[in-house]
């Protein structure tokens, strides 16, 4: 232990790169906190109906998450390498996918709101409320993606502290509009979960004004918007081989996940409640792993970039058992937060009940997402070896988890807690297999070009 934390140089840049990082998925998750409690306090299926809606921009997410961990990846090591240039190629790839996929989700919302909620919930009341929601933000899903490429770039190019700093911002001001457009204040109507949608999409309209004025500030990395209409043969090759098993284990995890909360929403609105309070609260505690996982991929992608592949090697060893530290970390918090947690959410006695059972369950399950989250897309991310993680989910999300909860929840008949628990058997089971691949060292190259 005196050896792993001995190098302060390490430390002081994982600290420097975590902390605002951390602190930006902390307030991201902090949107979702607030449109619970906000929404909990009102009525138990306004706040299990957005729940259920947002899945819809969580799958989003996942394949717009692809790209731009792709961008951040070959981002980190031009960075490492002083190739500003190439930098600018890999936005324009980002910015050109994005948009084509944000585009598609956005007319979904629009176009066929019911037909998405049915996915997710048989409820009438909850498909009817979730339908509603999309409609308005629809429009929002068209930016997210764009605004995300510009913040990818801020944090490669050693600007973190403005992604972070737009990111706090526009997530403060979505929690003000929506205690305003939510509960009707300074004589507006109260407009429920539309409220919700309407503060997530002026927010959203910020954050890309924000974004786009600081990237052409002195200092930073000026975008070559004309890149966006070209193409680069090999450059564009590196992006689709890294981006590639990032989709695909996108798609697994992203659709895997969504799965989850379609079994839960199905077995009834105390069930979906439950699930959706237990997903804020775990959402909040992965806010610190997703921070190292971030940092730790740039910091190991920055000396690979460079050359450095023994540095490289030796930091991604470090982070490896720092995450077992930090998974440990915070299943005691969740322990700890779970008393006032149920206390706090106005639930019936129900769903209430299920709360416990799926604290207590999320609190062992902590160990495994953090460890996976940190050693898979950090630092296994951090080198292009992306295909791993497609990998072990197809085995451990598709063949055990998934194929489990669904047979507990419409075939058995197995108590709410447990299916829950079936949705958590992946990130736990998964961990030998991690460490075994981690141990191969496949992660430790070099993906720069001497011309990009």
């Amino acid at each position: 232990m005196e050896k792993l934390f001995s190098d302060k140089e390490f430390y002081n840049k994982l600290i420097r790169l975590t902390l605002p990082i951390a602190f930006q998925s902390l307030m991201l998750a902090a949107v979702a906190a607030a449109d619970a409690i906000m929404l909990g306090r009102i009525e138990q299926d306004q706040m299990a109906a957005v729940s259920l809606a947002t899945q819809i921009q969580f799958v989003q997410n996942m394949i717009l998450g692809a790209a731009t961990a792709a961008g951040a990846i070959l981002g980190a090591q031009y960075y490492g390498k002083k190739d500003n240039d190439s930098i600018n190629k890999v936005f324009a790839i980002m910015v050109r996918i994005v948009g084509i996929f944000s585009l598609i989700t956005a007319a979904g919302c629009l176009l066929i709101p019911e037909h998405l909620m049915h996915i997710f919930a048989s409820d009438k009341t909850l498909i009817a409320i979730g339908a509603s929601y999309l409609r308005i933000a629809a429009w929002s899903y068209f930016l997210t993606g764009i605004s995300e490429s510009y913040l990818v770039v801020m944090r490669v190019t050693n600007h973190v502290n403005r992604s972070a700093l737009i990111s706090t911002g526009v997530v403060v001001l979505n929690i003000i509009l929506n205690s305003i457009f939510i509960f009707g204040m300074f004589g507006l109507p109260a407009m429920g979960a539309n409220g919700a949608a309407l503060a997530t999409l002026i927010s959203r309209i910020v954050e890309i004004i924000w974004a786009v004025s600081s990237a052409h500030q002195k200092g930073f990395l000026h975008p070559n918007y004309s890149y966006i209409f070209k193409f680069f043969k090999g450059l564009e090759k590196d992006f689709i081989k890294v981006a590639l098993p990032l989709l695909g284990g996108g798609l697994f995890w992203g659709v895997g996940f969504t799965s989850y909360t379609a079994i839960m929403g199905h077995l009834g609105s105390d069930a979906a409640a439950a699930n959706s309070v237990a997903a804020v609260v775990r959402d909040l505690f992965c806010c610190m792993c997703n921070g190292i996982s971030s940092a730790g991929g740039i910091m190991v992608g920055n000396e690979l970039g460079a050359g450095r592949l023994d540095k490289g090697k030796t930091y991604g060893i470090r982070l490896a058992k720092i995450s077992y530290i930090i998974g440990f970390l915070c299943t005691g918090l969740v322990l700890l937060v779970t008393a006032p947690v149920v206390s706090f959410m106005k639930l019936t006695p129900v769903a209430r009940q299920y709360l416990v059972g799926m604290m207590i369950v999320m609190a062992v399950y902590m160990i495994g997402r953090c460890v996976n989250t940190i050693i898979i897309n950090g630092i296994f991310g951090a080198g292009g070896d992306t295909l791993f993680d497609v990998y072990s989910l197809a085995v451990t999300m598709w063949c055990l988890a998934i194929p489990t909860a669904l047979l507990g929840a419409f075939v058995f008949h197995w108590p709410v807690v447990l299916v829950y628990a079936c949705t958590c058997l992946d990130e736990v089971g998964k961990i030998p297999w991690v460490m075994y691949h981690f141990k191969k060292y496949k992660w430790v190259k070099d993906l720069t070009r001497e011309r990009a």
